[in-house]
């Protein structure tokens, strides 16, 4: 893998870190709200400027005083950005001075190996300049000044960010890696089983539901492939978070599914399979994303795995496994990413044109379409036309006679006969260009 310059954005809670990242990657990725500490792990978007390719790494608000555990989790994870950073950006609110905060955040950066540019942030209006005279005191060199929210300064700065990355930044030459999404209600584990991957606490875990608000973006390596672990925030349904915080982290967790090749949807082994665990998976299938199903917390409490595999396959289309993990534990966890590997690999393969035609020919010759108004279905010419998801056309006589449980026969004979369960898979069917009606 190439080195791709990290960027981290550090500060007090509410000085616009989210936005300002939102604002230089050029879209809306991070979570921003007015209450403070929404961002709480760190979180990597890709970001080019002047064909220079690096990351910005946007980390939690940074408040020393703030002794609980969740807050000093969320110093340790900025902590932890700074320490892998080429470059540090300081946010701080002009317009509020210089606090404590800031201080004693500057105070630690100065010390730090890289470069650190301070950011005076919600400078709105040009006439308010002059508020940055007092941030020289901060001893970290000439402010950049910039309004996050209306975008002015905002290519000074990625003018700076890339003259002081020098020869550390380069053009983006990363290869394709497979997203696996690790999806699933609040509080099932998710955080947990990422960590478990990474063998380290990359993401934060709490016990209170609905710590990961974000899409968390880690790369990782798995026998020899680059795998890019998405860790999100739980899946709730939209009316239960409408007009809070937690709805746009439920929309960038939706975002980051139809982004994903595969999703891990972790599930608590106490409760089996639920209804609500089946909703999201639907949601990932219906993404096109390959799907597993994971019972987490194996190791705690067991539920009948028979029963939970048979509720599955009835109720979901796709037929995805379901495995068992603990992530506390380790147990079965090195299997997940290699079984999500597999499963991309499924939707991204192509099946030859005649053993396809093969296979429908003997679909057709062992359970016939059933006739319909004295007419029967006829299949004439099959293709696979596209891939992730798997995508096939079946030339027919008259769509009409198309039953839809003999097409879902068909549909399953094909995931048993390819090894395609779990992994979306359209088949279309389109009128024969030599038929006549009433043929």
């Amino acid at each position: 893998m190439s080195h791709v310059p990290t960027v981290a954005v550090v500060g007090f809670p509410n000085v616009g870190k989210s936005t300002l990242v939102n604002r230089l990657a050029g879209g809306r990725e991070a979570v921003t709200h007015a209450q403070p500490g929404v961002t709480r792990d760190r979180k990597r978007l890709a970001c080019e400027w002047n064909g220079v390719a690096f990351e910005l790494l946007d980390t939690g608000g940074i408040d020393m005083e703030d002794e609980s555990e969740l807050a000093r989790d969320v110093q340790n994870q900025a902590r932890v950005g700074i320490a892998e950073a080429d470059l540090v950006l300081l946010v701080v609110d002009a317009r509020a001075g210089v606090r404590a905060g800031d201080a004693e955040l500057a105070k630690t950066l100065r010390g730090a190996e890289v470069p650190v540019l301070v950011v005076a942030n919600k400078l709105d209006r040009v006439e308010d300049e002059h508020l940055t005279a007092e941030l020289h005191q901060l001893g970290l060199g000439e402010p950049q000044s910039v309004s996050a929210t209306h975008g002015l300064g905002s290519g000074d700065l990625l003018d700076r960010v890339v003259e002081l990355l020098g020869e550390r930044a380069g053009p983006d030459e990363r290869d394709e890696a497979v997203r696996v999404a690790v999806i699933g209600r609040p509080n099932a584990g998710k955080s947990s089983l990422v960590n478990a991957f990474l063998g380290s606490e990359r993401t934060i875990v709490s016990a209170v539901a609905g710590t990961t608000r974000d899409a968390i973006d880690t790369e990782l390596e798995v026998d020899g492939r680059r795998v890019v672990l998405v860790d999100t925030a739980g899946l709730r349904r939209r009316s239960k978070v409408a007009g809070t915080v937690d709805y746009y982290a439920q929309l960038r967790s939706e975002q980051a599914v139809e982004r994903a090749d595969v999703a891990i949807v972790v599930c608590d082994a106490s409760e089996g399979v639920t209804a609500e665990d089946l909703r999201v998976a639907d949601l990932a299938m219906r993404a096109g994303c390959a799907t597993l199903l994971a019972l987490n917390k194996w190791d705690v409490t067991r539920t009948d795995i028979d029963d939970a595999r048979a509720r599955v396959t009835r109720k979901l289309r796709l037929r995805p496994a379901v495995v068992t993990c603990s992530a506390t534990r380790g147990r079965n966890v090195a299997n997940l990413l290699p079984k999500a590997l597999e499963l991309a690999d499924r939707a991204a393969e192509r099946i030859a044109t005649p053993e396809l035609n093969r296979f429908v020919a003997d679909v057709v010759a062992r359970t016939p379409p059933p006739a319909r108004r004295g007419r029967r279905l006829r299949l004439y010419y099959a293709a696979q036309v596209g891939e992730r998801p798997p995508r096939f056309a079946i030339q027919v006589n008259d769509r009409k006679l198309i039953g839809r449980d003999w097409a879902y026969h068909l549909e399953n004979r094909l995931r048993e006969t390819y090894g395609l369960e779990g992994v979306p898979a359209v088949i279309d069917f389109v009128p024969h260009s030599g038929t006549r009606r009433g043929r």
